[in-house]
């Protein structure tokens, strides 16, 4: 479509700091979205927010909220990141992704405001404004915004939540944000503010006080406030017992896989109860967990071979994966995909995704900047005594790995979100 390709290269004409490879940021501010968001009469504004960060978790997290509020018969606008194959996947309505026209007209607006203020802002800044002009244009009821990185000085913060969630706090991005959890978890604590009920899934003693420093009018802490009393695996999924401050739901099936994703859930039905103020119906509730989807996360696309695809892009990220990957049980051997960022330990997230028991590391790379090289991933593969092959184009390594793959044997791709949305797409192609 025209428009769109004329938005999108406008769009693409600005500076896009999720492709610089980490240490070369700039000192990060808010004051462009503040003036922005100021000419265009605070759009962040009209809808309250639930506002999510965390190092892993929290796009799953997300999708759980916005179910969870859309099943309440509210229309949930949502603001995720990065895209898997379009960028319309960015901004969405109950789940529906904007469409090309809308997106196009939304851009558009984003553009004629840069040109009349003289305010430039990032790629990132731009789709974030753009987001919160749709939403305020549609009306939506409520907004669900998952932080770009950290939250302090994210785009996304200039909305105050009235729900601020923190899945989890671990060590990712570390050359911008800092060295230690501690670093990380200052900048995360910045979404939260004092009219924000703090949803704090992050149990570690050292560092809940940086979050309650910030003087949330209320914090419900995992495993004290909400949590999960039993975590079981499920055929298809997950079996999960919640507690929130309010109520408890038993035997609430969740058709994603991984122990990891009963604390989001927990994390999200708490998040929903905040919002509400009050405890949500219990099959509402149920219905909600029960029809969730999130691409690229654990997702099995394929069976015989099984081929799963998971944007584990951290090491924590990684074990989940790989003790997810474990549940499954499967009889055969496993061959892993894998491409990651320039800035990882190319050893540390192979073994973390139990590369030592692989049949075979397929290495390959996303087309751009911060892509580590597919041979230098192999090369870190072959350091483990793992066989190891580079194969640069993603379609070919992921085709690579399903022809070597017996009936019995599993697949997994895992590594850069930019590496899961092009093989998702090579395989959902056929």
């Amino acid at each position: 479509m025209p428009a769109l390709e004329a938005a999108m290269a406008w769009l693409d004409d600005h500076v896009d700091y999720e492709a610089i490879a980490s240490g070369r940021h700039p000192v990060p501010s808010l004051g462009r979205m503040e003036e922005l968001c100021a000419l265009m009469g605070h759009p962040q504004r009209t809808a309250p927010v639930v506002h999510v960060t965390g190092t892993n978790g929290k796009g799953s997290t997300v999708r759980m909220v916005t179910a969870l509020l859309a099943a309440s018969g509210l229309s949930v606008g949502t603001y995720t990141s990065p895209d898997l194959e379009r960028v319309n996947e960015r901004l969405s309505r109950n789940g529906e992704p904007i469409s090309d026209d809308e997106l196009a007209e939304v851009l558009v607006g984003i553009a004629a405001l840069e040109a009349s203020s003289g305010v430039r802002p990032t790629r990132f800044e731009a789709l974030t404004l753009a987001a919160f002009r749709w939403f305020a244009d549609l009306p939506v009821d409520a907004v669900v915004l998952e932080v770009g990185m950290a939250g302090r000085l994210d785009a996304t913060n200039v909305a105050d939540g009235v729900v601020a969630v923190v899945t989890n706090v671990g060590l990712d991005h570390t050359a911008v944000l800092g060295p230690t959890r501690r670093h990380i978890a200052a900048e995360k604590a910045g979404i939260v503010k004092p009219v924000s009920t703090l949803v704090l899934g992050e149990t570690d003693p050292e560092l809940v006080p940086l979050f309650t420093a910030q003087g949330p009018a209320r914090t419900w802490l995992r495993d004290e406030d909400f949590g999960l009393t039993a975590n079981r695996l499920a055929v298809g999924g997950r079996s999960l017992d919640l507690r929130t401050p309010g109520a408890a739901y038993d035997e609430v099936f969740l058709p994603l896989h991984g122990a990891h994703q009963g604390d989001n859930a927990a994390c999200a039905a708490a998040a929903a109860e905040a919002f509400f103020e009050r405890p949500l119906d219990e099959d509402l509730l149920r219905g909600a967990l029960e029809d969730v989807v999130v691409l690229g996360r654990f997702e099995v696309l394929r069976r015989n071979p099984l081929v799963v695809i998971d944007g584990a892009h951290n090491a924590d990220g990684a074990r989940a994966a790989a003790a997810a990957l474990d549940d499954l049980a499967v009889p055969g051997d496993t061959i892993l995909v894998v491409g990651m960022n320039r800035d990882r330990d190319a050893v540390e997230l192979l073994e973390a995704l139990g590369a030592r028991r692989a049949k075979r590391v397929v290495a390959t790379a996303a087309p751009w900047v911060r892509a580590m090289p597919p041979e230098d991933v192999a090369a870190a593969a072959t350091s483990l005594g793992v066989d190891a092959v580079g194969v640069p184009d993603i379609g070919r390594a992921v085709a690579t790995a399903v022809e070597a793959a017996g009936p019995g044997d599993v697949v997994l791709v895992a590594g850069s979100l930019h590496v899961i949305g092009p093989a998702r797409k090579a395989l959902t192609d056929h």
